[in-house]
């Protein structure tokens, strides 16, 4: 069954799929590789094919604007005293006693 010539003009206009065309045909997503997989399953970053972009020097006067509002104050956490942070082990065990119960 073939479609009509109307149908099938439209058909043509759209994107290509692996459906429509033979064997050997790969679209990908659009991301290069970033380096190459060695025999032993690791993987090895060829820092010569990894995007930089370069950011333009005074950004007060630039006509693009991020999405982000650049008059947003920074988050005050709960963790000033503490070094590490949330990341601290010390912290974590002491919320979970405190949670849990002593074990």
């Amino acid at each position: 069954m073939q479609p009509t010539a109307p149908l099938f003009r439209r058909l043509r206009r759209l994107a290509l799929t692996t459906k429509q065309v033979n064997g050997g045909y790969y679209k990908g997503t659009g991301s290069g590789s970033m380096g190459r997989h060695t025999k032993h399953g690791g993987y090895v970053i060829d820092y010569k094919k990894v995007r930089t972009y370069v950011v333009p020097a005074d950004l007060k006067d630039f006509k693009l604007t991020p999405f982000v509002t650049k008059t947003m104050e920074p988050l005050k956490g709960f963790f000033e005293g503490d070094r590490k942070g949330g990341l601290s082990g010390e912290r974590y065990l002491d919320r979970w006693k405190r949670e849990n119960g002593m074990d």
